[in-house]
Protein backbone atom coordinates (compact mmCIF):
# COMPACT_ATOMS: atom_id res chain seq x y z
CA UNK A 1 0.00 0.00 0.00
CA UNK A 2 0.96 3.71 -0.20
CA UNK A 3 1.82 5.82 2.67
CA UNK A 4 2.26 9.17 3.84
CA UNK A 5 4.56 9.80 6.75
CA UNK A 6 5.20 13.15 8.59
CA UNK A 7 7.91 13.42 10.51
CA UNK A 8 11.72 11.91 9.73
CA UNK A 9 13.45 12.19 13.16
CA UNK A 10 14.85 9.29 14.69
CA UNK A 11 11.52 7.23 15.08
CA UNK A 12 9.93 8.36 11.73
CA UNK A 13 12.59 7.99 9.43
CA UNK A 14 13.27 3.86 10.60
CA UNK A 15 9.89 3.49 10.38
CA UNK A 16 9.76 4.81 7.09
CA UNK A 17 12.64 2.35 6.15
CA UNK A 18 10.98 -0.76 8.18
CA UNK A 19 7.70 -0.10 6.14
CA UNK A 20 9.68 -0.45 2.78
CA UNK A 21 11.53 -2.97 3.30
CA UNK A 22 7.91 -5.13 4.06
CA UNK A 23 6.92 -4.18 0.28
CA UNK A 24 5.19 -0.94 1.08
CA UNK A 25 5.66 2.70 -0.51
CA UNK A 26 6.07 5.39 2.04
CA UNK A 27 6.38 9.08 0.62
CA UNK A 28 7.76 11.18 3.59
CA UNK A 29 7.88 14.74 4.61
CA UNK A 30 10.11 16.72 7.07
CA UNK A 31 10.86 20.06 7.80
CA UNK A 32 14.69 18.92 6.72
CA UNK A 33 14.59 18.70 2.96
CA UNK A 34 17.95 16.39 3.54
CA UNK A 35 15.72 13.76 4.65
CA UNK A 36 12.20 14.58 3.18
CA UNK A 37 11.11 12.87 -0.20
CA UNK A 38 8.78 15.68 -1.22
CA UNK A 39 8.78 19.51 0.19
CA UNK A 40 5.08 19.67 1.53
CA UNK A 41 1.83 18.33 3.00
CA UNK A 42 0.02 19.39 -0.23
CA UNK A 43 2.71 17.34 -2.62
CA UNK A 44 2.57 14.90 0.22
CA UNK A 45 -1.00 13.76 0.05
CA UNK A 46 -0.86 14.98 -4.07
CA UNK A 47 1.17 12.00 -4.44
CA UNK A 48 -0.92 9.44 -2.95
CA UNK A 49 -3.73 6.88 -4.22
CA UNK A 50 -6.44 7.22 -2.34
CA UNK A 51 -7.80 6.57 -0.23
CA UNK A 52 -5.04 8.10 1.69
CA UNK A 53 -3.26 7.11 4.35
CA UNK A 54 -1.22 9.31 5.86
CA UNK A 55 0.55 8.39 9.54
CA UNK A 56 2.05 11.56 11.89
CA UNK A 57 5.12 11.39 13.59
CA UNK A 58 5.46 15.35 14.85
CA UNK A 59 5.73 16.63 18.80
CA UNK A 60 2.60 16.37 20.41
CA UNK A 61 0.85 19.69 21.13
CA UNK A 62 0.72 22.47 18.52
CA UNK A 63 2.91 20.62 15.96
CA UNK A 64 0.38 17.95 15.55
CA UNK A 65 -2.38 20.43 16.09
CA UNK A 66 -1.31 22.12 12.97
CA UNK A 67 -0.33 19.43 10.93
CA UNK A 68 -3.63 17.97 11.80
CA UNK A 69 -5.30 21.39 10.64
CA UNK A 70 -3.65 21.17 7.09
CA UNK A 71 -4.46 17.80 6.72
CA UNK A 72 -7.79 18.42 6.86
CA UNK A 73 -8.26 20.73 4.21
CA UNK A 74 -5.96 18.35 1.73
CA UNK A 75 -7.49 15.11 2.42
CA UNK A 76 -10.82 14.02 0.67
CA UNK A 77 -13.85 11.68 2.70
CA UNK A 78 -13.07 8.37 3.37
CA UNK A 79 -9.11 9.10 3.85
CA UNK A 80 -7.66 8.83 7.43
CA UNK A 81 -4.97 10.11 9.07
CA UNK A 82 -2.41 8.59 12.17
CA UNK A 83 -0.92 10.00 14.47
CA UNK A 84 1.96 7.67 16.00
CA UNK A 85 3.35 10.85 17.92
CA UNK A 86 2.91 11.18 21.81
CA UNK A 87 -0.25 13.04 21.83
CA UNK A 88 -1.95 12.97 24.94
CA UNK A 89 -5.37 10.92 24.52
CA UNK A 90 -7.59 13.92 25.07
CA UNK A 91 -6.17 15.00 21.88
CA UNK A 92 -6.75 12.39 20.45
CA UNK A 93 -10.82 12.77 20.86
CA UNK A 94 -10.74 16.52 19.61
CA UNK A 95 -8.85 15.42 16.53
CA UNK A 96 -11.52 12.46 15.76
CA UNK A 97 -14.15 14.92 16.13
CA UNK A 98 -12.51 17.90 13.49
CA UNK A 99 -11.70 15.11 10.93
CA UNK A 100 -14.84 13.44 10.93
CA UNK A 101 -16.45 16.27 9.94
CA UNK A 102 -14.42 16.16 6.97
CA UNK A 103 -15.64 12.80 6.38
CA UNK A 104 -11.63 12.03 7.22
CA UNK A 105 -11.10 8.61 9.80
CA UNK A 106 -8.70 9.13 12.46
CA UNK A 107 -6.52 6.28 13.88
CA UNK A 108 -4.33 6.88 17.56
CA UNK A 109 -1.26 4.91 17.41
CA UNK A 110 0.82 4.59 20.34
CA UNK A 111 4.74 3.50 19.63
CA UNK A 112 7.10 2.06 21.32
CA UNK A 113 10.65 0.65 20.03
CA UNK A 114 12.63 3.50 20.32
CA UNK A 115 16.02 3.25 17.94
CA UNK A 116 16.27 -0.50 18.02
CA UNK A 117 12.62 -0.41 15.96
CA UNK A 118 14.26 -0.48 12.95
CA UNK A 119 15.53 -4.00 13.35
CA UNK A 120 13.44 -5.59 16.32
CA UNK A 121 10.17 -4.17 15.52
CA UNK A 122 7.68 -1.11 17.18
CA UNK A 123 5.31 -2.44 19.69
CA UNK A 124 2.10 -0.88 18.34
CA UNK A 125 -1.31 0.47 20.44
CA UNK A 126 -3.55 1.74 18.42
CA UNK A 127 -7.42 3.32 18.60
CA UNK A 128 -10.19 3.93 16.58
CA UNK A 129 -12.96 2.52 14.73
CA UNK A 130 -12.51 -1.03 12.87
CA UNK A 131 -12.54 0.02 9.73
CA UNK A 132 -9.87 2.88 9.82
CA UNK A 133 -8.32 0.27 11.81
CA UNK A 134 -8.76 -2.31 8.96
CA UNK A 135 -7.17 0.74 5.99
CA UNK A 136 -3.72 1.31 8.38
CA UNK A 137 -3.39 -2.78 8.90
CA UNK A 138 -0.46 -3.27 6.68
CA UNK A 139 1.19 -0.70 8.18
CA UNK A 140 0.88 -2.21 11.27
CA UNK A 141 1.88 -5.43 10.07
CA UNK A 142 5.02 -4.53 8.84
CA UNK A 143 6.30 -2.24 11.75
CA UNK A 144 5.46 -4.82 14.43
CA UNK A 145 8.07 -7.71 15.97
CA UNK A 146 7.70 -11.08 14.40
CA UNK A 147 5.68 -12.99 15.54
CA UNK A 148 1.46 -13.28 17.16
CA UNK A 149 1.98 -10.29 19.59
CA UNK A 150 3.49 -6.51 19.79
CA UNK A 151 0.51 -5.28 18.29
CA UNK A 152 -2.70 -4.61 19.87
CA UNK A 153 -6.51 -2.64 18.87
CA UNK A 154 -6.60 -1.28 21.96
CA UNK A 155 -9.95 -0.13 22.29
CA UNK A 156 -11.70 2.97 20.84
CA UNK A 157 -9.69 6.92 19.78
CA UNK A 158 -7.79 7.65 22.34
CA UNK A 159 -7.02 4.21 23.75
CA UNK A 160 -4.02 3.74 21.83
CA UNK A 161 -2.41 6.55 23.43
CA UNK A 162 -3.37 5.82 26.87
CA UNK A 163 -2.19 2.61 26.91
CA UNK A 164 1.06 3.90 25.56
CA UNK A 165 0.98 6.72 28.06
CA UNK A 166 0.62 3.76 30.90
CA UNK A 167 3.36 2.23 29.42
CA UNK A 168 5.31 5.01 29.56
CA UNK A 169 4.68 5.10 33.65
CA UNK A 170 5.47 1.80 34.27
CA UNK A 171 8.61 2.51 32.07
CA UNK A 172 10.03 5.30 34.31
CA UNK A 173 8.88 3.14 37.67
CA UNK A 174 11.19 0.45 36.50
CA UNK A 175 14.28 2.52 35.53
CA UNK A 176 13.72 4.00 39.04
CA UNK A 177 14.00 1.24 40.61
CA UNK A 178 17.17 0.24 38.57
CA UNK A 179 18.81 3.20 38.89
CA UNK A 180 18.01 3.32 43.32
CA UNK A 181 19.30 -0.34 43.20
CA UNK A 182 22.78 0.48 41.45
CA UNK A 183 23.19 3.79 43.82
CA UNK A 184 23.32 1.31 46.76
CA UNK A 185 25.33 -1.55 45.14
CA UNK A 186 27.83 1.28 44.04
CA UNK A 187 27.64 3.27 47.86
CA UNK A 188 28.50 0.02 50.13
CA UNK A 189 32.39 -1.36 50.20
CA UNK A 190 31.41 -4.85 50.29
CA UNK A 191 30.22 -4.96 46.70
CA UNK A 192 33.42 -4.69 44.00
CA UNK A 193 31.96 -5.18 41.00
CA UNK A 194 28.66 -3.29 40.43
CA UNK A 195 28.65 -3.61 36.50
CA UNK A 196 28.96 -7.48 36.39
CA UNK A 197 26.08 -7.85 39.47
CA UNK A 198 24.03 -6.18 37.13
CA UNK A 199 25.06 -8.38 34.18
CA UNK A 200 24.48 -11.42 36.53
CA UNK A 201 20.65 -10.70 36.79
CA UNK A 202 20.12 -11.03 32.39
CA UNK A 203 19.89 -14.71 32.96
CA UNK A 204 17.69 -16.49 35.58
CA UNK A 205 16.43 -13.85 37.64
CA UNK A 206 12.43 -12.41 37.59
CA UNK A 207 13.62 -9.10 37.30
CA UNK A 208 15.67 -9.79 34.01
CA UNK A 209 14.51 -6.72 31.30
CA UNK A 210 15.42 -4.94 27.96
CA UNK A 211 15.79 -2.24 30.22
CA UNK A 212 18.05 -4.43 32.28
CA UNK A 213 20.20 -5.00 29.09
CA UNK A 214 20.28 -1.62 28.00
CA UNK A 215 21.37 -1.00 31.61
CA UNK A 216 24.27 -3.40 31.61
CA UNK A 217 25.40 -1.83 27.99
CA UNK A 218 25.35 1.56 29.83
CA UNK A 219 27.92 0.71 32.20
CA UNK A 220 29.91 -1.15 29.84
CA UNK A 221 30.19 2.35 27.96
CA UNK A 222 30.90 4.02 31.22
CA UNK A 223 31.37 1.68 34.07
CA UNK A 224 30.43 3.89 36.90
CA UNK A 225 28.97 6.41 34.87
CA UNK A 226 31.03 9.10 35.44
CA UNK A 227 30.31 11.40 32.71
CA UNK A 228 26.78 11.86 33.08
CA UNK A 229 25.20 14.58 35.00
CA UNK A 230 22.63 13.29 37.42
CA UNK A 231 19.77 14.91 35.31
CA UNK A 232 16.70 13.39 33.75
CA UNK A 233 14.16 15.06 31.64
CA UNK A 234 10.61 13.85 31.55
CA UNK A 235 8.55 13.51 28.17
CA UNK A 236 5.24 14.60 29.90
CA UNK A 237 3.81 10.76 29.93
CA UNK A 238 4.26 10.43 33.09
CA UNK A 239 2.43 13.92 34.74
CA UNK A 240 -0.33 12.50 32.65
CA UNK A 241 -0.73 8.99 33.50
CA UNK A 242 -0.42 11.01 37.42
CA UNK A 243 -3.13 12.36 36.37
CA UNK A 244 -5.38 10.08 34.97
CA UNK A 245 -4.71 8.13 38.30
CA UNK A 246 -6.19 11.00 40.25
CA UNK A 247 -9.21 11.34 38.29
CA UNK A 248 -9.92 7.83 38.01
CA UNK A 249 -9.08 7.15 41.68
CA UNK A 250 -6.44 4.40 41.32
CA UNK A 251 -3.37 5.14 43.39
CA UNK A 252 0.28 4.72 41.50
CA UNK A 253 2.81 5.14 44.43
CA UNK A 254 5.48 4.08 42.33
CA UNK A 255 4.90 5.78 39.26
CA UNK A 256 4.22 9.29 41.20
CA UNK A 257 7.79 8.64 43.05
CA UNK A 258 9.66 7.86 39.93
CA UNK A 259 8.06 11.05 38.42
CA UNK A 260 8.81 12.79 40.98
CA UNK A 261 12.57 11.63 41.64
CA UNK A 262 12.94 13.23 37.90
CA UNK A 263 12.01 16.69 39.33
CA UNK A 264 14.38 15.98 42.06
CA UNK A 265 17.33 15.93 39.85
CA UNK A 266 17.06 19.09 38.18
CA UNK A 267 18.01 20.96 41.51
CA UNK A 268 21.52 21.26 42.18
CA UNK A 269 20.45 22.65 45.89
CA UNK A 270 17.49 21.10 46.89
CA UNK A 271 15.44 23.77 48.68
CA UNK A 272 13.32 20.68 50.11
CA UNK A 273 16.52 19.28 51.70
CA UNK A 274 17.64 22.54 52.92
CA UNK A 275 14.46 22.59 55.16
CA UNK A 276 14.69 18.59 55.85
CA UNK A 277 18.25 20.05 57.30
CA UNK A 278 17.38 22.68 58.84
CA UNK A 279 14.13 20.49 61.01
CA UNK A 280 16.91 17.52 62.01
CA UNK A 281 18.91 19.85 63.39
CA UNK A 282 16.30 21.54 65.63
CA UNK A 283 14.97 18.63 66.87
CA UNK A 284 18.20 16.39 66.68
CA UNK A 285 21.25 18.66 67.00
CA UNK A 286 22.00 17.06 63.90
CA UNK A 287 24.80 18.32 61.76
CA UNK A 288 24.07 20.73 59.11
CA UNK A 289 26.49 21.67 55.86
CA UNK A 290 26.57 25.26 55.52
CA UNK A 291 27.30 26.63 51.51
CA UNK A 292 30.29 28.13 51.19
Amino acid sequence: MDLGLVGLGKMGGNMRERIRRAGHTVIGYDRNPDVADVHSLGELVSSLKGPRVVWIMVPAGVATQTTIDELAELLSPGDVVVDGGNSRWTDDEKHAEELKAKGIGFVDCGVSGGVWGLENGYALMYGGAAEHVAKVQPVFDALKPEGDVGAVHAGKVGAGHFAKMVHNGIEYAMMQAYAEGWELLEAVDSVTDVREVFRSWQEGTVIRSWLLDLAVRALDDDEHLTRLRGYAEDSGEGRWTVEAAIDNAVPLPAITASLFARFASRQDDSPQMKMVAALRNQFGGHAVENTK
